[in-house]
């Protein structure tokens, strides 16, 4: 039981390995090298910039987790893999699985939205469509750019990556 209530106490200010978003050990250091300083510096001028960036969406997830509020991005991911269904079967029980698992009262990784939001997404999903979630998806990525973003970049995780990024750069150009 301590061990548990141990996890709960770390904080992300105070998260020292971000290895969880970086490749398997054999595939690092060909990765690392990938990620340039700028790339990262990058993702501190637009949410969107790190979300469209493999590494960075995965470093923003890992943060998340650490805060123990990782359903919005999950949510948000969920989302844009929904956008790609061609088949409407699985359009509908995907949106279902979405649905349950996110935007129902009581759901178990519920994302915070408001009544008539979540009530026009239900409504919506009697004849699900590639964009029944465009409206409650667009209140996530608000609330996670106007809320998270700025905590991911103050961050020590993030400035470790920014640190780790410049040493590699130092060392290739050395």
């Amino acid at each position: 039981m301590k061990t548990r209530l141990g996890c709960l106490s770390h904080k992300s200010d105070s998260y020292s390995d971000f290895s969880e978003f970086l490749p398997p050990a054999h595939e690092t250091t060909a990765r690392c090298l990938k990620l340039s300083t700028d790339e990262v510096v990058r993702w501190s001028e637009s949410f969107d910039h790190l979300l469209s960036h493999k590494h960075g969406l995965a470093a923003f997830r890992t943060f998340l987790k650490t805060e123990f509020s990782d359903e919005n991005i999950e949510f948000w991911m969920a989302c844009e893999e929904y956008k790609k269904i061609k088949s409407s079967t699985k359009l509908v029980s995907r949106a279902n699985k979405i649905f349950k698992e996110f935007i129902d009262i009581q759901a178990p990784r519920e994302v915070n939205i408001d009544y008539r939001t979540r009530e026009k997404t239900k409504q919506s999903l009697e004849d699900p469509s590639p964009t029944s979630f465009n409206e409650v998806q667009a209140k996530v990525h608000s609330l996670m750019e106007k809320d998270s973003y700025p905590r991911f970049l103050r961050s020590k995780m993030y400035q470790d990556i920014v640190n780790r990024a410049q040493a590699q750069s130092q060392r290739r150009s050395v």
